[in-house]
């Protein structure tokens, strides 16, 4: 794989893909595509929820007269 790795480190590799349920080539993979391609939280949520099952269209409430900003003096 990769030559010249400090000492311990291709046996933490094997326990956390054994952690993972992966081999050692599929862990170090994951590993080097989640650091080239770092995940944004918020484009990985807007993509789960394509696949939620619709609900019932939200009741929304009466907006009244709204909210009036407190004048001061």
């Amino acid at each position: 794989m990769i030559r010249k790795l400090p000492v311990g480190v291709k046996q933490a590799l094997r326990e956390r893909a054994a952690a993972h349920g992966r081999s050692l080539e599929a862990e170090a993979r994951a590993i080097l595509v989640d650091v080239v391609f770092p995940h944004d939280f918020v484009v990985e949520w807007i993509d789960g929820c394509r696949d939620l099952p619709a609900g019932d269209a939200l009741e929304l409430p009466s907006r009244g007269e709204g909210w009036r900003p407190e004048v001061f003096e």
